[in-house]
C-alpha cells in the first residue's frame, strides 16, 4: 500500500529525515517508534505531502505521490490524524466530520453510520463544538473525522498521548475493527499499546531506520533500548 523509498526531509537548513525506507503492507498495521524528536512526525507530514521530501520516492500502490499536493493525497485515500488531534474548536462535531468527508474521493451522500459504531459518543454530541469536547473525544472525533472519508492508507500520530486508559481501550478496539480493512502506519510510544496491534515495527533515531521487523523478530528489550531516554 505505502512505500518509502530512500526519502529525505529538511526543515529549513536542518537535515532531520535520512535516507528512510518503510514500507506498508496492504491491510496491515505498521507501528514507527522512537525517541522525541527522532523524526516520526515529521515522516508522517512528508508522506502527507505537508512537507516536501527533498529526495526519494514515496509511492501509493504503484503511484508516484513524491510531488502530489496534500489535497491530492487525500482523494487518492491518505486519512491523517495529527498529533495533538487538532479538531476545529469553533466549528461542530458534525462540522468536523464533514469537513473530513470532504476531503475525500466521494462527496456523496451524509456521514457513515460506521463512525458512530466505532465511537458511539460522537452521536450524542453532534452539535457541541469540537473545542469543548474532553482530550479523549477530541482523539476520537480525528480518527472519525480522517475515517468517514474511506481512507486506504490511515496515519495516526500518537494516539494515545495524554487520553485516559478507558478512552486508549476505545481506540484499541476501533483499530481492531478496522484493521483488515485499511493500512495503518501508527506512530506510538506506548510500547503494549503497539505490541497489541502491530504486524510490523520500525525503530527511527536521529531521522533514520535503526531496526525493524515483526513482533517475533524484534524483541521487546530492543525495543525498550532504543525508546528509553
Amino acid at each position: 500500500m505505502l512505500r518509502i523509498d530512500g526519502v529525505n526531509a529538511c526543515y529549513g537548513e536542518s537535515h532531520i529525515l535520512r535516507d528512510v525506507t518503510l514500507e506498508v503492507p496492504d491491510r496491515s498495521v505498521v507501528c514507527l517508534m522512537g525517541r522525541n524528536g527522532a523524526g516520526k512526525t515529521t515522516l508522517l507530514k512528508t508522506v502527507m505531502g505537508l512537507l516536501p521530501a527533498t529526495g526519494g520516492t514515496i509511492r501509493i500502490g504503484d503511484r508516484d505521490i513524491t510531488r502530489a499536493r496534500p489535497e491530492d493525497r487525500a482523494r487518492l485515500g491518505i486519512g491523517y490524524v495529527p498529533q495533538g488531534r487538532e479538531v476545529f474548536a469553533q466549528l461542530t462535531v458534525e462540522e468536523n466530520l464533514l469537513l473530513g468527508l470532504s476531503a475525500g474521493a466521494s462527496k456523496n451522500g451524509g456521514l457513515p453510520e460506521e463512525a458512530f459504531q466505532l465511537f458511539p459518543v460522537l452521536k450524542n454530541m453532534l452539535k457541541r463544538r469540537g473545542g469543548d469536547l474532553s482530550g479523549g473525544q477530541q482523539q476520537q472525533l480525528a480518527i472519525a473525522r480522517a475515517l468517514v472519508a474511506h481512507p486506504k492508507l490511515l496515519l495516526l500520530d500518537e494516539p494515545t498521548e495524554g487520553i485516559q486508559p478507558s478512552i486508549i481501550d476505545e481506540i484499541e478496539d476501533a483499530i481492531i475493527r478496522i484493521k483488515g480493512q485499511v493500512s495503518i502506519l501508527l506512530v506510538e510510544q506506548y510500547l503494549e499499546f503497539a505490541w497489541r496491534l502491530a504486524d510490523d515495527y520500525y525503530i527511527m533515531e536521529k531521522g533514520a531506520i535503526v531496526a525493524s521487523g515483526t513482533t517475533e523478530e524484534l524483541s521487546k528489550e530492543i525495543a525498550h533500548r532504543h525508546l528509553a531516554v
